[in-house]
Order: structure tokens, then sequence, then C-alpha cells
């Protein structure tokens, strides 16, 4: 059995690196920096990609829709990984003891190679997780299946030996397509809740916390 994560909203809380990094970008344009209060909002951006975060971080300016800002703040994202992002409360205490009971996790997110590999690095992940596929490990993006296929050929387990927590329906459609149990992480980056129950999931949990009680008790009647 093994435990796959998406990344942003499921297993780390990367709006803060994203909230620095508007900040500087800010700072060169002599624009006040965002407000901490602008965070939830932030949070949702993360969900959407990097036109939404630009729309948040530099709203009501001639600046908010521009490619070439967008390009910007990636960039200056690429300095501040992992420098403010956390896990997410409960994430560290779950990933140790998947570890002491030598259960495998890993990681498959959209995000590309070059933000996920320093951000697992700088939080201590990178060594720690099975399999860590990104947005171009693989020719496809997540609600396709292949990056999913690609993780479970890592671990060496077959779909239906594995569970995918997600905070989009983008990784649900993917769990389910291949054919794995999925987990919606509520905790995480959703915009509307009341959508979540049309998305399909196997199961859903309020906090980190309830993750483990709930993957011991699934684990026992797929043996």
């Amino acid at each position: 059995m093994a435990i796959l994560f998406d990344l942003d909203g499921t297993l780390i809380d990367t709006a803060p690196d994203f909230m620095a990094a508007i900040n500087s970008l800010r700072s060169t344009m002599d624009l006040p920096p965002l407000h901490v209060s602008m965070l939830p909002r932030l949070r949702l951006a993360v969900a959407e990609g990097i036109k939404a975060i630009t729309q948040v971080g530099f709203e009501h300016t001639h600046k908010d829709n521009d490619s070439t800002l967008c390009h910007e703040l990636l960039e200056v994202y690429q300095q501040t990984l992992g420098l403010h992002a956390k896990l997410f409360m409960g994430i560290e205490a779950l990933l140790k003891t998947l570890e002491q009971q030598q259960i495998p996790w890993g990681v498959v997110t959209n995000k590309q190679s070059r933000f996920t590999e320093p951000l697992l690095q700088q939080l201590g992940l990178s060594d720690r997780a099975t399999c860590i596929v990104s947005g171009d490990t693989t020719p496809y993006l997540k609600p396709h299946p292949e990056p999913l296929f690609h993780a479970c050929k890592q671990i060496k387990l077959p779909p239906s030996r594995c569970v995918f927590i997600g905070d989009a329906e983008q990784d649900i459609i993917a769990g389910r397509t291949v054919g794995m149990t999925t987990v919606v992480a509520l905790f995480g980056y959703i915009k509307d809740l009341s959508l979540v129950t049309k998305w399909g999931a196997d199961h859903c949990v309020l906090h980190p916390n309830e993750i483990l009680p709930w993957f011991k008790k699934w684990s026992q009647t797929t043996r």
C-alpha cells in the first residue's frame, strides 16, 4: 500500500512563498506590499495557476494581466521556494508514521520540476519521498492519468494498492481514471466546498490527522 499526495494545497501550504515573491516584485514597482489579509484569496489563486496568482497580486494595476509579469513573478518565486511555505499541520506526523511503518509515500504535482525539487529539498522531503512526479516528468498534466501511472512504476505498486490525496477536481479525475482510491483534502485550496461531492472521490478529510486512521481501515479491506 502507498499514499500519493498532490503538492500545493495538500501536502504543503505554498501560498506564503508566493506572497513573499509578489511583495518582492511589488517593491520594485513602487507598490505597497499585499496585506496578510490577502493570503486566503492568494491560496485560492494558487490552485488556479500563475495567471490567477498574478491577478491577485497585482489587482487594480495595469500589470495584472501582463504575461511578462507572470514570467517575472515565477523567477522571483524560484528564489523564495520553501522559505515561507510550510507543511500543513499534522502532515509531518503523518509522514513520520508512514515511514516508521514502511509505507511508501510520494508526490504527484503539476508544478514544474524546477520548482518542485528545490521546494521539497528546502523542506527536507526530497530524500524521504519514494517518488516525485512533477508537471514535466511526463508529457502530460493531471487530470491525465499518466503522471499517476508513472508514480506507480516508481513505487512498484499497482494503482489499486495506492491512495491519491488532492485538493482539486483534476486530482480526483486522474486518480479515478487510473484506478486509485481517491481522497479530497478539504483543508486545502478549495474554492467551493459545495462542489466537492460532485467530484466523486472515495473519501474526504477535514484535517491531515484523519488520514492515517482512515488509511489503516482502507488497507485492511483491500488486502
